[in-house]
């Protein structure tokens, strides 16, 4: 498929830090990209010198076809972007704004009005469109900034954590809304929230120190990168039990990852044949109650972990 973006070599320094090293990558024209990164991978960077936000030290980016760095994709109304913390005016309301953003784009009259409304409804917004934007929570701020994003139907839409400030029903719908932009629009998301990559994307890019780790469609990147993943659910009595396994299983080299969240034990082994019967006899050793000891398939999350040693945080560059 052609690139709806293309970057080349793309550098960027802030002094004597190298936030892009050099970074290829090419986005499908009509896919739902995921671009995921550890915390100060260069993500948030990369979106900026798409929109013209920031300027590349060297190399090379466009979007349909039309270089970035200089604005003329902004001019043309090719980008729809949500910054990862968007702010607003405070003293204007939800519905003036957007009516402003489509004016900038070129928009008037009746048209205008119905589009507003349309993406109002679309990320519920329409009850609170006529109360000041001061008044909006972080998740209605949210909202807002992904219906200004999609307000003038752009070809190509830049989400920055997009569902981030959003509870887990909001997020549920705003997911809902961006599957669908698919469309009409090559959308490109970054989010540290790996389930809801996995959950909408059709390809995604993993790049850690402003360099590209792998990019693939989501389904080839499980097979080939994921390893064998077991889930251990103790006992509600058993939590400092399940953490002192937790702690001898970290020693272990055949064992490649351990998460201990909630009760719950997610262990990565390499290729090891008998991984189940060495994690049951250790399950003994330490007189851990199970409820569940279960081989399941392995996530994005797992992939991620393997391929940079770094859980998904919130990108700072």
């Amino acid at each position: 498929m052609d690139a709806a973006i293309e970057v080349r070599g793309l550098t960027k320094r802030y002094g004597d830090v190298v936030a892009l090293d050099g970074l290829d990558l090419d986005v499908p024209a009509g896919s739902l990209f995921g671009f995921l990164g550890p915390n100060g991978a260069g993500k948030s960077t990369t979106i900026k010198i798409l929109t013209s936000l920031a300027k590349a030290s060297s190399g090379r980016a466009s979007l349909a076809g039309v270089a970035a760095g200089d604005g003329e994709a902004n001019r043309r109304g090719l980008i729809g972007y949500l910054d990862q913390s968007p702010r607003f005016n405070g003293w204007m309301r939800g519905r003036e704004m957007l009516e402003l953003v489509g004016r900038l784009s070129g928009m008037r009259g009746a048209e205008l009005r119905s589009r507003v409304d349309e993406v109002l409804g679309l990320v519920g917004l329409l009850e609170a469109a006529r109360r000041t934007i001061g008044g909006y929570s972080g998740g209605m701020r949210q909202r807002l900034g992904i219906a200004q994003a999609i307000l003038a139907r752009p070809p190509i839409v830049l989400l920055d954590e997009p569902v981030s400030a959003l509870d887990p029903e909001g997020r549920r719908d705003m997911l809902e809304t961006i599957s669908g932009l698919r469309a009409h629009s090559t959308v490109l998301l970054s989010s540290h929230v790996l389930t809801d990559i996995e959950r909408i994307c059709d390809r995604v890019a993993i790049i850690d120190a402003g360099r590209l780790v792998t990019e693939s469609a989501v389904p080839e990147l499980l097979e080939r990168y994921a390893m064998p993943v077991y889930r251990l659910e103790s006992e509600a009595d058993a939590v400092a039990a399940l953490s002192s396994l937790a702690d001898a299983m970290r020693g272990q080299p055949w064992i490649t990852s351990v998460d201990l969240s909630a009760g719950v034990l997610r262990v990565g082994v390499g290729e090891q044949p008998d991984a189940g019967q060495r994690l049951l006899a250790m399950v003994v050793e330490h007189r851990l109650p199970l409820v569940a000891l279960e081989r399941v398939r392995p996530s994005l999350e797992d992939v991620f972990l393997r391929l940079t040693g770094r859980a998904a945080k919130g990108d700072a560059m």
